[in-house]
């Protein structure tokens, strides 16, 4: 209700800087508030401390909120100058009451409830301005959103924007600036990235270890187009339920194709590309599938949330007697992905039915209670997202809690009773007769972009020993070093080691720098001492430093941390 309130005093502040201001909305969200507005002119951020000082002042006057229910005729004279609130009347349903709520001389339409009176809004501030279409909608106007937070003590307030300064400095845009990760050109479009070789060597390392996994928890690899024919998409339901978020179609001889939002059509049809018996279930085939999905360009945000995104795809086949079994095992293995990473703290939420789905209430019921059976056999706590569930089956999401406390949705595990049914899909059971099987779509780590953005920002992109792009920098004091560094440098690249090696003439201060901007892990220093007794001094990006340390002490510390995924060597 605070937030809330500061939105609405937030809107009489610019009204009062700006005359002839026109409204849009002003909701409280989870970490503070906002408000839309058509303006005169752009707003700069030296605007906001004057928009803040005007809240103040009327904050300071204490005047009270005050409810008042209108007709109809009465709310669009009130609003007569304000199209925005029109509109939002005019999609009012009729005989609904129209409520609106006063303080001074500002009023608003709002359905509320709002605190008592402006004064109960103890900490605030105005954080950022930003461009937000009308509804959403990249067709309709422009506008210009302030945001803001409050809190009910000025210690609170305080300890959020401490909190800001660190979400910024780990935003994983700031931090591809500094290590040149990947690129978003413009020629490309929105939402389309291009990975450079830090980033290429990061992912090759994971793809590695993801398939080593796979292969060991008894899937196989699949590999599939990246476009398919309309009947396709109209066969799994996509065009009829998902056409909005689909690229256009492609005319190819004559006939529609589209490039795919997502993998699981390809792998039925290769189940169908032979008859299969309830002996070959289940099977699980995965894929590192590319796919693409036309988000609107005002949600695109950086690894966020792109248009072009690789996803740890996977899809089970199964008897069901098989169903449970094969979801236990799937909890299990996405745990297990999470924890490798550094992922301790997660919630699971179990999706039911949302309003646009296909297949009826019983369907829905049975597999949702199959997924409630399964998380209850374990022990496991989860919520309920009512609604969340895609539209051909409930689903269980895993969300995962970073270094900062954020929770991000990645793993999900979606129980399908559809797909089968639309594409016929059969196998023959014990008895000679043929039988449906049942289907799990399931991502672990979600896709490549986002989980690549989430590792960024756990970790300020100080990325674990295992998973840096250098692991180990090599640095010469001087040229008389040059011949001894160089060696170690090519054992260790021999050995296995992400290597570079810096002979530029600058100081070792400055060597040292650069590493340490480049968050390199590990940093060997040779000197004479190092020269004279064939060792090395090794200085972490923690800033520990060890000398002394032999070759073969260096290779066994490093094995380890690669081999236990450490964070940082330990020596």
């Amino acid at each position: 209700m605070m937030r809330h309130s500061a939105a609405h005093v937030l809107a009489q502040a610019v009204i009062a800087l700006f005359p002839g201001a026109k409204l849009g909305i002003g909701p409280s969200i989870e970490t503070g508030f906002y408000y839309d507005f058509e303006l005169p002119r752009a707003l700069v951020p030296e605007d906001l401390p004057l928009i803040e000082a005007k809240m103040g002042e009327i904050i300071k006057q204490n005047l009270p909120f005050v409810k008042e229910t209108a007709s109809r005729a009465e709310a669009e004279s009130t609003f007569a100058q304000q199209p925005y609130k029109l509109e939002i009347l005019a999609d009012l349903p009729e005989g609904e009451d129209i409520t609106l709520y006063r303080d001074g001389d500002f009023v608003d339409l709002c359905r509320g409830p709002h605190v008592s009176h402006t004064a109960r809004i103890k900490a605030f501030k105005l954080l950022s301005i930003a461009g937000a279409y009308w509804r959403g909608d990249e067709k309709r106007p422009m506008l210009q959103r302030i945001y803001g937070t409050a809190f009910p003590t000025k210690v609170e307030l305080e300890e959020y924007l401490k909190k800001l300064e660190e979400l910024e400095a780990r935003d994983h845009r700031r931090i591809n600036k500094q290590l040149n990760l990947f690129a978003t050109p413009d020629e490309i479009g929105g939402g389309l990235i291009i990975y450079g070789p830090k980033a290429g060597r990061i992912r090759t390392t994971i793809e590695e270890f993801w398939r080593k996994e796979h292969y060991n928890a008894g899937y196989e690899i699949l590999y599939s187009p990246h476009i398919g024919r309309s009947t396709l998409w109209e066969i799994s339901g996509h065009l009829a339920n998902y056409k909005d978020i689909m690229y256009s179609p492609m005319d190819i001889d004559g006939q529609d194709y589209y490039v795919k939002p997502m993998n699981c059509p390809f792998h039925i049809l290769y189940y169908k590309s032979q008859m299969r018996s309830y002996r070959d279930l289940p099977l699980r085939w995965c894929e590192l599938g590319t796919v693409y999905r036309y988000e609107r360009s005002g949600v695109l945000t950086g690894l966020l949330r792109v248009r072009g995104f690789t996803q740890d795809d996977a899809h089970i086949f199964c008897t069901p007697e098989q169903i449970e079994n094969e979801i236990a095992e799937v909890i299990r293995f996405s745990f297990h992905m999470w924890q490798t990473f550094g992922f301790k703290d997660y919630q699971l939420y179990l999706a039911t039915r949302p309003e646009k789905a296909i297949g009826t209430e019983e369907q829905w019921q049975k597999a949702a209670d199959v997924l409630r059976r399964v998380m209850d056999a374990q022990g496991l706590t989860y919520k309920v997202d009512e609604g969340g569930g895609a539209f051909y089956g409930p689903k269980i999401d895993l969300k995962v809690r970073d270094a900062l406390g954020r929770e991000w949705q990645m793993t999900t595990i979606q129980f399908d009773f559809n797909l089968p049914e639309r594409f016929k899909m059969v196998y023959v059971g014990a008895d000679g007769q043929e039988h449906r099987p049942y289907m799990v779509h399931r991502a672990l780590l979600g896709s490549w972009e986002r989980f690549f953005g989430l590792l960024i920002e756990h970790y300020a992109g100080a990325f674990p020993l295992w998973l840096h792009p250098v692991q180990v920098a090599v640095l010469p004091i001087s040229d008389r070093h040059l011949e001894y560094a160089l060696k170690i440098y090519s054992d260790l690249k021999a050995a296995g080691f992400r290597m570079s090696f810096d002979d530029r003439s600058e100081t070792i201060n400055q060597k040292i720098r650069q590493s340490q901007l480049d968050k390199v892990p590990c940093m060997l220093v040779i000197g004479d001492k190092e020269l004279q007794a064939n060792t090395v001094a090794v200085r972490l990006r923690t800033g520990e430093q060890k000398f002394g340390i032999t070759f073969p002490q260096l290779v066994e510390a490093l094995n380890t941390a690669v081999r236990d995924r450490l964070v940082n060597l330990a020596l």
